[in-house]
């Protein structure tokens, strides 16, 4: 990934002059109240109200890594790679910690709305699945628990914006599933 953005970053410089159809796409992005962070508010409501609490939570991502080949100017097939973190401390009856990881890969399609030379927009609709790890820390003495599930996730980003050189861009992302409803990061074209 580092390399890539070097390479990006190089021949920006080289060939700033003239407009390059590239082929290949690399972007990284965070997220935010992404399809499993919702989840979690659901769950977090229902503990509340059969009494349980919960205090000091907190959720990193979604972080994610996409590619994307060009099939036609227009269109890129490629998939998403997202993870996302939830901790938080159990407090009543039962105390402990718990922590929700969240691995989500997901196959996906780019439609470049408009591509210019240091200007972009695009749609994009990804469709696949997360595997969620669930593991809480009782301090009680009372065994660990671990839970595995895999459920259906998906990203429908209707409005997606892109600036910069013809090779790096950033990038923001409008839009409902596993990545957020609003995404930023920023994307290496070769």
């Amino acid at each position: 990934m580092i390399a890539a953005i070097l390479f990006c970053g190089s021949t920006t410089v080289a060939s700033a002059q003239e407009a390059v159809e590239t082929k290949h796409e690399i972007g990284i992005s965070y997220g935010m109240m992404s399809n499993s962070n919702w989840v979690d508010a659901f769950e977090d409501f229902a503990d509340g109200l059969l009494g349980g609490r919960m205090e000091n939570k907190s959720f990193v991502g979604p972080i994610a890594v996409e590619y994307f080949y060009h099939v036609t100017p227009l269109v890129g097939l490629g998939a998403v790679a997202a993870y996302g973190q939830r901790t938080q401390d159990l407090v009543g009856t039962t105390t402990g910690k718990g922590t929700d990881r969240y691995f989500t890969l997901m196959p996906s399609v780019k439609l470049d709305y408009l591509r210019k030379k240091h200007f972009g927009m695009y749609g994009k609709v990804a469709v696949g699945a997360t595997l969620r790890k669930e593991k809480i820390e009782y301090h009680s003495g009372k065994d660990d628990h671990t839970d595995s599930s895999v459920n259906f996730n998906w990203q429908l980003s209707l409005l997606g914006i892109e600036a910069g050189s013809p090779y790096l861009r950033a990038f923001l992302e409008l839009g409902v599933g596993e990545q957020g409803i609003g995404v930023v990061g920023v994307r290496c074209k070769f």
